[in-house]
C-alpha cells in the first residue's frame, strides 16, 4: 500500500482548511441581512435623541467596519496557515524560513490600505456631524471610533510575529516632549503661533471653541466661545492682536484678543527620549474620559467681523500677506477673498470639483494655494491687482489634506494617499521630491530657517524630513507619551527656546516638542 508523502499530506490539510473557511465565510454573509436587520430593530426600539436616519447612517458606515475586519481577521488566519505549510515543507527538506517575513509585506499593505480609506470616511463624517449645533448630540457614538488606525492596531496585534515595526535608521538627534495642553472636550483639528507678542499658542477644535494657551506653563489663556459649530482652523494676523477662524456653522470669524501671560514655571525634568520607532503594544486611550476644562478661563464670546458667504463647511482659513484680507476654503467647492476693514467678498475662487481641505497664504506675496478632495491643488495669483491667475496641479492621487508654501520659492503638499511632494514655483510641472509614508498625512507645516518638513499622520505618529525628501526622525510615541489618536496638524515656532514644534490630534490634546535641529541636521 502506497504511503502519502509529508508534502502531500500538509497540502491536503491546508486545502481542507481553507475549504472550511470558505464555507464560514459563505455562512456569514448568508446572515448578514438578518443580523443587519435585527440591529435596526433594535434601534428604533432604543431611545434617542438622535433622527433616525442619522442613526441608520451610522449603524451603516459601522456594519462596514465590522465587515472590513472580519474580511481581513478571515485572510490573516488563511495565509498564516499557508505560512505554517510552506515552513514545514522547508523543514522537510531541511530548510528554514520565516513566515513572517514572507507576508508581512503583503500584509501590512492590504490592511494599511482599507485602514487608509475608512479612516478617511470617519474624518469626514465626524466633521459634517460637528458642522451643526444639534451634532452634540451624536458625540459619544460617533467619538468612540474617531481613529479607525487605533482598531486596525488592535486587529494585527494579535499576532505579533506578523506586526513589524519597520524600524528605519535611528536617530541620534533628541526629540522631547516638553508640554502637553489639555481642556478641550473634543478632538483639535488644528494649531497656530501668534506672529506678535506675546507669543501664546492656539487651538481649533470640534468642541466648537478655540483656546488660547501659554506655551511656557500649559495654561489656558483665553476661550472663544463665537462659533455655532466644529472650529476647523485658527490662524494668528501678521502684526495686530487679532485671530482668524475657520467653522462648521459655514462662516469665518475674526476676533481681537488680550491676553496677560503668566509667571514661567520650571520645566518638569523629562528624560530624553531618543526619535526610535518605539513599539507599542497597548492601546489605552486615557484621553476617553471626561476632560475637565478649564473653568477659569476668560472667554470672548463676539467676534469683530463675520464672514458670511460660503453654502457649505468653511473648513481653513489664512491672513493674506499685510493682513487687509483674507482667504476661506468651503466644502461648497470655493474659497473665498474678504476685505478685512469692510467685510465685503472680494473675489470667489471656483474651479474645484470637490470640496477644500485647506488654504494657504504666501508669507511674502500675494499668493494663494487652496488644496481639494480632487486630488488637486490651485495655486493662485494676485499680484496683478487688476487680474488674478490660477493654475491647477495633479500630483496626487487621492485626496490633497494640505499645500503650503515656504519661505523660499517651495511648495509642499500632503495627501491621503500617502505621499508628500515639493514643488519649485519656478517650474511646477513635476515635484522635485517625493516623500512615501506609510499613512495618510494630515496638515503639514515646513520651518522657516532649516525647511524641516512636520508630517502629521492618521497612524499617530509625527515625522520630520528635509526638502530633499530625507527623513530625520520620528518623534517619541510610548504608552506614557505622544499623541494616542489620529494627529491632525503641525505647526513650528523656530524662536521659542523651550517648544519649537507643536502637534494637535483628535486625543483632545497639543503638544509642545524641543526637536534639537542642530543634532538633526548632523545627523544628516
Amino acid at each position: 500500500m502506497p504511503v502519502e508523502s509529508g508534502n502531500s499530506a500538509a497540502a491536503r490539510q491546508a486545502k481542507q482548511k481553507r475549504k472550511s473557511h470558505s464555507l464560514s465565510i459563505r455562512r456569514t454573509n448568508s446572515t448578514e441581512q438578518e443580523r443587519s436587520g435585527l440591529q435596526r430593530e433594535m434601534l428604533e426600539g432604543q431611545d434617542s435623541k438622535l433622527p433616525l436616519s442619522l442613526r441608520s447612517n451610522l449603524l451603516d458606515l459601522f456594519s462596514q467596519i465590522e465587515r472590513e475586519f472580519e474580511n481581513l481577521y478571515i485572510e490573516n488566519l488563511e495565509l498564516r496557515r499557508e505560512i505554517e505549510t510552506l515552513n514545514d515543507r522547508l523543514a522537510a527538506d531541511g530548510q528554514t524560513f520565516e513566515g513572517a517575513d514572507l507576508a508581512k509585506g503583503a500584509l501590512k499593505t492590504k490592511a494599511s490600505h482599507s485602514t487608509s480609506q475608512l479612516s478617511q470616511k470617519l474624518k469626514t463624517t465626524y466633521k459634517a456631524s460637528t458642522s451643526k449645533p444639534r451634532s452634540n448630540s451624536c458625540h459619544a457614538r460617533v467619538g468612540g471610533t474617531r481613529n479607525f488606525s487605533v482598531t486596525g492596531w488592535e486587529l494585527w496585534g494579535g499576532d505579533s510575529w506578523i506586526v513589524s515595526s519597520f524600524k528605519a535608521t535611528t536617530s541620534r538627534a533628541i526629540c522631547q516632549l516638553v508640554r502637553e495642553y489639555v481642556g478641550h472636550r473634543d478632538g483639535i483639528w488644528d494649531l497656530s503661533v501668534t506672529r506678535t507678542q506675546p507669543v501664546v499658542l492656539g487651538t481649533a477644535s470640534a468642541d466648537h471653541t478655540a483656546m488660547l494657551w501659554s506655551i511656557e506653563t500649559g495654561k489656558c489663556l483665553l476661550k472663544y466661545l463665537g462659533h455655532q459649530g466644529s472650529v476647523n482652523s485658527i490662524k494668528f494676523h501678521p502684526t495686530e492682536q487679532m485671530a482668524l477662524t475657520a467653522s462648521g456653522d459655514q462662516t469665518a470669524h475674526i476676533w481681537r484678543y488680550m491676553v496677560q501671560l503668566p509667571t514661567p514655571q520650571p520645566v518638569a525634568d523629562m528624560s530624553q527620549t531618543p526619535c526610535e520607532d518605539d513599539v507599542d503594544f497597548s492601546d489605552k486611550d486615557e484621553a476617553d474620559g471626561e476632560v475637565e476644562g478649564p473653568n477659569d478661563c476668560p472667554s470672548v464670546r463676539v467676534a469683530t467681523t463675520t464672514l458670511r458667504s460660503h453654502q457649505g463647511v468653511v473648513i481653513a482659513a489664512d491672513w493674506l500677506v499685510g493682513g487687509k484680507q483674507v482667504v476661506t476654503a468651503s466644502w461648497d467647492r470655493a474659497a473665498n477673498l474678504y476685505d478685512v476693514e469692510t467685510s465685503e467678498l472680494v473675489h470667489s475662487l471656483t474651479g474645484h470639483d470637490q470640496e477644500l481641505t485647506h488654504c494657504c497664504t504666501h508669507p511674502t506675496q500675494r499668493l494663494v494655494v487652496t488644496s481639494s478632495r480632487d486630488t488637486t491643488f490651485r495655486l493662485w495669483d494676485f499680484r496683478d491687482p487688476s487680474i488674478h491667475s490660477v493654475n491647477v496641479f495633479q500630483g496626487h492621487t487621492d485626496t490633497v489634506t494640505s499645500a503650503v508654501f515656504t519661505v523660499g520659492d517651495n511648495v509642499v503638499s500632503g495627501s491621503d494617499d500617502r505621499t508628500v511632494k515639493v514643488w519649485d514655483l519656478k517650474n511646477m510641472r513635476s515635484p522635485i521630491a517625493t516623500i512615501r509614508t506609510d499613512s495618510a498625512v494630515n496638515r503639514i507645516s515646513v520651518s522657516v530657517n532649516q525647511k524641516i518638513i512636520a508630517l502629521p499622520h492618521d497612524n499617530r505618529q509625527v515625522r520630520l524630513f528635509d526638502m530633499s525628501g530625507v527623513r530625520l526622525a520620528r518623534l517619541p510615541r510610548t504608552n506614557r507619551q505622544g499623541h494616542r489618536r489620529m494627529v491632525c496638524c503641525s505647526a513650528w515656532c523656530e524662536d521659542n527656546a523651550s517648544c519649537n514644534l507643536f502637534s494637535c490630534g483628535f486625543d483632545r490634546q497639543a503638544i509642545g516638542w524641543n526637536i534639537n535641529i542642530t543634532a538633526l541636521l548632523q545627523e544628516k
